[in-house]
């Protein structure tokens, strides 16, 4: 892979670290190699996981993550630009959709501008914000951007670079919405939107003509926090993100600074991670299944699914001792043994949900008017969840098999059996489907594992000052709602220089357009739903 590289691009740095092929390339031959990698046979890089923009003191640039879904094999591009003044990149949102939001946050945080991206917006903060905050030499000065109390005013067109045919960098106007077009907000306050997001919806008549996503009314601000912590003390920060999936957000930091750092954790502690995996992502998507009948109007399967999910909290109350932040993998393994009940209450509960699991099919799976919502109901292609990154249960409900504790088995994944659940319709139904048959695998993995817990330490003893070496560390876990991924670049320090989670989240909106669009109304609160995204995942 390393001379296809280069015949491609002769100037290329290509570097091998910890397996990984590192490239180097110039910005001007940045797109040129990006559409060579994704198109051609040999490599066909069609899944672009993360975009991590950085600022390296003396230059701004981006890291791209790139994997096959062919070969399974991975590749990092790194690339800056030529200055800090005006600091422009060539968009690859032509060659991989998902770069369209990444892009926008990279330019909302760093100010990098992409030229020849279609929607060259801030994607967070408010359009009139000074400053790019990820930047080292932020002025967080309070006067420069006071707190506004007025809302606002949301753009109908917008300016985007557009490189001509001349080879010159011109500004054009991109409209989002037309002057006779009639656009209504969906959102921030709405139960449907499952949080603080907002949608703007051309509408003509009950059809959906277009969405526009608003992301930035949370303001977590974790990932720049991360840069002024200890790494112990980023962990907290992870369970705040989707809060819903806090064990394995958890678990995937740890697991990037432990390899870093070369330890091997005790077995023990590995068991019980993925126990503690497997729950979390059953009671996630029992929250799923209440939260979406209860959109559908079904408000009697809401009880239903928070009655059950309740036994799986008291599970972690008496381990974690917390019941929605646990606060319970740290570096080296587990902040405390198991409690003595927890065997016998995971062997009660696995006995408990399936009949349960057959109620919940009776009161709305088989329902006719149920199924008349969700069948044929914003089809989502293959091809199209691999290039909007669209990973976890809605992309395996397309039919691609993105299952990281499959595709790079972690903790004990390896030494169990079960099933990826994949559907190829990628509708609303195969994506309600994918999840309620993943209730039924985590049940199935944790009866493996639940009388095979090793003897021995839970934790390993680490230094109170933990430093990681230099150098650049990707790690990733299948969350709920897909891959989450950390990067971390180090500079040798307690402190990381730069810290990325890579978010299930912020893909699964980037579909709402594209999935919402010659639909009605109502049926975009049903993909809504489908998607399954938590907010404050989206919005770090």
């Amino acid at each position: 892979m390393k001379e296809k590289i280069l015949t491609i691009t002769p100037e290329a740095i290509i570097e091998e670290k910890n397996g990984q092929l590192f490239v180097t390339v110039s910005p001007v031959a940045l797109h040129n190699l990006a559409l060579h990698l994704k198109n051609e046979q040999e490599l066909q890089f069609d899944f672009l996981v993360c975009m991590t923009g950085m600022d390296w003191g003396d230059s701004l640039g981006v890291v791209y993550h790139l994997r096959s879904t062919v070969s399974g094999r991975e590749i990092i591009l790194r690339t800056e630009t030529t200055n800090r003044i005006t600091p422009e990149l060539t968009s690859v949102s032509d060659i991989w959709a998902s770069a369209n939001l990444n892009e926008r946050e990279i330019f909302d945080f760093f100010g990098i501008r992409f030229v020849n991206h279609p929607d060259m917006r801030r994607l967070f903060l408010r359009n009139d914000w000074e400053g790019y905050p990820f930047r080292k030499d932020y002025n967080a000065d309070e006067n420069i951007n006071p707190i506004r109390l007025e809302s606002e005013s949301s753009p109908d067109a917008t300016q985007t670079l557009e490189l001509t045919e001349s080879g010159k960098i011109e500004e054009k106007e991109n409209v989002i919405f037309e002057d006779d077009e009639y656009v209504v907000n969906i959102g921030p306050q709405h139960p449907a939107t499952h949080g603080v997001l907002r949608f703007r919806v051309s509408l003509e008549g009950e059809i959906v003509k277009k969405v526009d996503v608003n992301c930035g009314y949370i303001h977590r601000g974790i990932e720049k926090m991360c840069e002024n912590l200890t790494y112990p003390q980023t962990l907290a920060l992870t369970d705040r993100l989707d809060y819903l999936s806090a064990h394995m957000n958890r678990h995937a930091l740890c697991l990037c600074i432990e390899e870093a750092l070369g330890l091997e954790i005790p077995e023990r502690a590995k068991y019980i991670r993925t126990i503690m995996d497997e729950l979390s992502r059953i009671a996630s998507h029992l929250l799923f299944w209440s939260t979406f009948c209860m959109d559908f109007g079904a408000l009697t399967a809401f009880f239903y699914g928070f009655r059950d999910r309740e036994k799986i909290l008291d599970i972690f109350e008496e381990t974690c001792g917390g019941r929605l932040i646990q606060n319970y993998n740290c570096i080296g393994g587990v902040m405390a043994d198991i409690h003595p009940n927890l065997i016998r209450r995971i062997k009660e509960f696995i006995k408990y949900l399936p009949p349960m699991l057959k109620e919940y099919h009776g009161v709305f799976t088989g329902n006719i008017i149920a199924q008349q919502r969700m069948k044929n109901i914003g089809i989502l292609s293959r091809k199209d969840a691999i290039s909007y990154g669209v990973t976890g249960p809605a992309g395996r409900a397309s039919g691609w098999k993105c299952d990281v504790r499959k595709l790079h088995p972690y903790g004990v994944y390896d030494k169990v059996e079960f099933k990826e659940i994949t559907h190829n319709q990628g509708d609303v139904f195969n994506r309600y489907m994918v999840r309620m048959e993943e209730i039924v695998e985590s049940l199935q993995i944790l009866e493996q594992l639940a009388d095979n817990i090793p003897e021995g330490d839970f934790a390993l003893k680490t230094k109170p000052i933990i430093k990681l070496p230099e150098g650049r560390f990707y790690k990733s876990v299948e969350a709920a709602r897909g891959e989450f991924g950390v990067y971390i670049e180090s500079r040798g320090d307690k402190y990381p220089y730069r810290v990325k989670f890579r978010s299930p989240g912020l893909p699964l909106v980037s579909v709402v357009d594209l999935l919402a669009s010659n639909n009605k109304i109502a049926d975009l609160i049903a993909i809504g739903a489908s998607l399954d995204y938590v907010v404050p995942d989206i919005d770090r």
